[in-house]
């Protein structure tokens, strides 16, 4: 399938998606949100085995774009129903992929762009990248799931500081916050984070498990977490990739997983 505002890319086993309005530091529109969403719809149902979410250009995202757009009229900021029906789906596919999943943050992240860029499994950012959470700024609340994951990331007064004073945190204080994984030269993100990627996508099929354990774990308690933990064990036993990796610890070779 061809995109207009967003562009895939496949190498080897890890697909690429660039969100694709740099001249908009790629603000977010309607259409490039639809777009987003069936682009991870593709890759889900390709045999990709990991997916990499990036930025064309010297933005990762601007948030919302609040420029004359769609027929050439301005618009406001996605509405709380436009959330529901437009951001949603694309968070749930997000969280819920069978697939590990990196951002590679390569300039600003900014409002739902900053959801965009922390709600991954891995998140390396270049030097040039900042975070903000711009809302208090045109007197709005953070979505996108921040007020979700931000405290859970960075903890209760750091959420609350990124998003009532509604300042830019810089790559290198994300890092010390815990934000993101990874700072390195802007020349060298998308070699860092394919490499991180390239890795991942080698992996066997419980990554995605994993995935599903740590998201759901919020939610559990103590004993859930353990009943929850029992049943994907259950499952990743079964699987091929626990049978190589197996015989492959036995043989005192590197496993050639899968992903099944």
């Amino acid at each position: 399938m061809s995109y207009d505002n967003v562009v895939v890319e496949r190498v080897d086993r890890v697909a690429i998606v660039k969100l694709n309005a740099p001249q908009f530091l790629n603000a977010l529109s309607g259409a490039m949100v639809q777009e987003l969403n069936a682009a991870i719809l593709d890759v889900i149902a390709s045999d990709a085995r990991c997916l990499v979410l990036t930025g064309e250009g010297r933005a990762f995202c601007a948030g919302a774009n609040l420029q004359a757009r769609d027929g050439g009229e301005s618009k406001l900021p996605p509405s709380g129903h436009v959330l529901e029906t437009h951001y949603l789906p694309v968070m749930n596919r997000l969280r819920d992929m069978e697939i590990p999943f990196v951002t590679a943050v390569n300039g600003p992240a900014v409002g739902v762009g900053m959801s965009f860029a922390i709600m991954s499994d891995y998140a390396v950012a270049a030097k040039s990248a900042y975070f903000l959470q711009a809302f208090a700024n045109i007197g709005l609340v953070p979505d996108g799931g921040a007020t979700w994951v931000l405290p859970r990331i960075v903890g209760w007064r750091r959420a609350m500081e990124l998003s009532m004073l509604a300042e830019r945190l810089p790559a290198d204080t994300a890092l010390e916050w815990g934000l993101i994984n990874r700072v390195v030269e802007d020349a060298d993100l998308m070699d860092e984070a394919m490499k991180v990627a390239t890795k991942l996508s080698e992996g066997p099929r419980s990554l995605g498990l994993i995935r599903k354990a740590y998201w759901q774990t919020w939610n559990n308690s103590y004993a859930e977490q353990f009943q929850l933990e029992t049943a994907l064990q259950m499952q990743a036993q079964k699987s091929n990739d626990n049978r190589e990796g197996v015989m492959a610890f036995l043989e005192k070779r590197k496993a050639n997983f899968t992903g099944t």
